[in-house]
């Protein structure tokens, strides 16, 4: 099943240079080595506050991809169709970062000091998947994961303020998807060999779920700036990326399930109505945020 998921991938995936979404003609040099170099400041680009703030979440969760690389090579394997798959997606994430960081310094929509000084402190943590126990845990985490990282790239594009960041992160959603693809497959084709682990599994990860940039310095602001500004938040996360995974594994009508399974089942679906009553209570609260801010005539911040 991976070699099928594997070519089939290999069949669809579009090769793309990231230097053809980089405006290298606006950069000029940072102050340094360079005598003439001209010192940051926010108003020399047209990237939104919000955009900002989501353009350096995104790309540091991408700069730890050496430890996501660890990390599944040591579960999944260097050999076979596992291996080629381990090493064509880290090649493709690495394409990630390095579009989304030269787009950041050539348009100078962060402070690259800053940018550096996040990197330096995230990279110094490394990363631990909560899932690294179990293949199926990963597998499935990863499924919901990757659809996750998607939507949030397409977000932040919507509302950066910037076509050119829009169209550049746009690309980089087109390929996180097809990641979600292979694993939301394996996924499928699990419930197919392990209904009851796979269930639980499931279970497990949704209930538990957290992005893999939860370590990045002040992330807990910059996830409360990114949910009012609607890059992702609990209704985006409930109807964006946990339902449609769920729905195209049909979850609720897997037949068959045996006591446990059958338990992670009934779990998952109150899990699930739970969070859309939370979602519900978060756009209400939001809806009358941006009120107040429209009425005082300022956006919601």
């Amino acid at each position: 099943m991976v070699e099928k998921e594997l070519n089939r991938h290999l069949a669809v995936a579009k090769d793309w240079m990231p230097h053809e979404y980089v405006p290298f003609s606006d950069a000029r040099n940072f102050p340094g080595l360079f005598e003439d170099g001209e010192a940051w400041a926010k108003e020399q680009s047209p990237v939104t506050d919000i955009g900002r703030v989501a353009l350096v979440v995104n790309l540091l969760t991408e700069d730890n991809l050496p430890s996501y690389h660890h990390e599944i090579a040591s579960l999944f394997g260097r050999d076979g169709a596992w291996g080629t798959w381990v090493h064509r997606w880290t090649a493709e994430e690495g394409r990630h970062g390095i579009v989304m960081r030269d787009y950041l310094l050539a348009s100078r929509a962060v402070d690259p000091d800053q940018l550096e000084q996040f990197r330096m402190a995230h990279m110094s943590e490394g990363f631990e998947s909560d899932n690294r126990h179990s293949m199926l845990h990963s597998v499935a985490y990863v499924a919901f994961q990757e659809l996750a990282t998607r939507i949030s790239h397409r977000n932040t594009g919507h509302q950066s303020g910037d076509p050119v960041c829009d169209r550049m992160l746009a690309r980089i959603a087109t390929d996180e998807n097809l990641h979600m693809v292979f694993y939301r497959n394996l996924l499928k084709a699990a419930f197919e060999l392990a209904p009851d682990l796979t269930m639980c599994a499931v279970r497990d990860v949704v209930v538990g779920f957290r992005m893999p940039g939860h370590s990045i310095p002040g992330f807990e602001r910059a996830a409360a700036q990114m949910a009012i500004g609607g890059v992702y938040n609990l209704r985006i996360h409930h109807d964006d990326v946990l339902q449609p995974v769920l729905r195209f594994l049909k979850i609720m009508e897997i037949p068959g399930l045996g006591p446990e399974g059958a338990k992670a089942q009934e779990e998952l679906g109150l899990f699930m109505g739970g969070l859309d009553a939370e979602a519900s209570k978060f756009d209400e609260r939001l809806a009358a945020r941006r009120a107040r801010a429209a009425a005082r005539g300022v956006a919601p911040s």
